[in-house]
């Protein structure tokens, strides 16, 4: 099979905001049960922890609502198909993708990653604030916000951190190319990660105008375990600067639809490469990619945009059945708050998510607790699962494949509280 991987493989957008198997057990408390789940979740229980953070535009709200606990997959027993949908540069405009998706998550019980670009929480008035590596304070290849854009995506952050969503960064200035983050220095990646962090954590301080709103409900120092860079270039750099600032994963590479492992000390949750139906060649789980195999640009020949939407959802839909029917390796998919192509690729992400997540032992999940189950996994489970390749079921049965791997019954891995989680 041939891989196309052209000048899409960034999978970013440029425009600027101006203007069964055990996987999953609800916490006390959690109102909502996984897909194919019986019984009655119980009621959620009174949160009264309140503390504020800083300037009052975070705050300690205690652990998030919504979470599942990570079990220990029992021997013999075949693993849940994980499927993450995430979203770089999350931020709510006058299309309203963020609101609408988060109505798509929870309609089909689709908890999903959020990468949130942290100059989407900075007014245009105070860009000087951004100090990016290798360019003059202030510039940014994705603009700046404005006061009603920043209490939009406030709003769409609080409600989807609520709602049991994770909220990660896709950094800040969105530089590519020469001198973009492809060319940083580790000390260059750390001041990136720490303004991302900033701008969440202040963005009271800097918009006057929204002081009487209220905080987000997290700890962003502790919420924030991952992301994905623009136009995935400067991985290794990032990498060895995330890990010693409280990053678990990170999902900035390009791979396979094989089972994660860990690169530079934290879970690579890479996008992976998926069938275009009707071509010789996959291209990259994410709506840049296949649009810039079909069009080349944004806006293309009407006529053919139904077709272009159908032939992304159907890749999806392929790898997937793959990854079901075979190794059961997490499908990793990426998307952007974007109306290519009259919207195509909305509707075919949300015909996806509505196809896939009512699935028997299917779990649509955010990247968080995909690395919290397989931080829960025995060593020699993993170890197992790593050895199946692409759409590779296991030749005589999950049973044998996985029988005795760690001689205990499945059982819940109960971690400690985190501030945030």
């Amino acid at each position: 099979m041939a891989v196309v991987l052209t000048a899409g493989v960034a999978g970013c957008s440029s425009s600027g905001k101006d203007g069964g198997a055990g996987a999953v057990k609800q916490v006390p408390g959690s109102k909502r049960l996984p897909a194919g789940a019986k019984g009655a979740a119980p009621e959620a229980a009174p949160n009264r922890v309140f503390r504020l953070i800083g300037d009052g535009s975070t705050a300690f709200t205690g652990s998030q609502p919504e979470q599942p606990v990570p079990t220990r997959l029992a021997p013999g027993r075949k693993p849940p198909q994980f499927v993450v949908f995430s979203w770089d540069g999350a931020g709510e405009d006058s299309q309203k993708l963020f609101s609408h998706f988060r109505e798509v998550g929870r309609k089909h019980h689709a908890t999903m990653t959020y990468f949130l670009s942290g100059v989407y929480m900075l007014p245009k008035e105070k860009r000087k604030q951004y100090d990016p590596p290798k360019h003059n304070a202030g510039s940014s290849d994705i603009g700046f916000n404005d006061t009603q854009g920043i209490r939009d995506t406030i709003t769409q952050v609080r409600g989807a951190w609520e709602d049991g969503n994770e909220i990660g960064t896709h950094f800040n200035g969105h530089f590519c190319g020469p001198e973009g983050g492809g060319t940083w220095s580790v000390d260059q990646w750390r001041s990136e990660i720490r303004q991302a962090k900033t701008f969440v954590k202040e963005w009271k301080s800097n918009t006057p105008g929204l002081a009487a709103e209220k905080p987000l409900p997290f700890d962003y120092d502790k919420e924030l375990v991952g992301g994905r860079t623009p136009c995935l270039e400067g991985r290794e750099n990032m990498v060895a600067a995330a890990r010693t600032m409280g990053f678990r994963y990170d999902s900035s590479g390009v791979g396979n639809q094989v089972w994660p492992k860990k690169k530079g000390g934290i879970w690579d949750l890479s996008m992976q490469l998926v069938p275009v139906p009707g071509r010789a060649f996959e291209t990259l789980s994410m709506d840049y990619n296949f649009m810039f195999n079909q069009s080349g640009v944004t806006q293309g020949d009407p006529g053919m945009h139904e077709y272009w939407g159908n032939q992304m959802r159907d890749g999806l839909l392929r790898a997937f059945d793959r990854a079901y029917a075979g190794n059961r390796a997490p499908l990793i998919i990426g998307n952007h708050f974007e109306s290519w192509n009259g919207g195509t690729y909305m509707r075919a992400v949300e015909q996806t998510i509505a196809a896939v997540c009512t699935r028997k032992e299917v779990r649509c999940v955010s990247f968080r607790q995909l690395a919290d189950w397989l931080d829960a996994q025995a060593p020699a489970t993993l170890a197992k699962l790593g050895t199946l390749g692409v759409g590779q079921a296991p030749e005589r049965g999950w049973k044998v494949f996985l029988g005795g791997t760690d001689g205990g019954a499945d059982r819940a891995v109960h971690q400690p509280d985190r501030a945030v989680h």
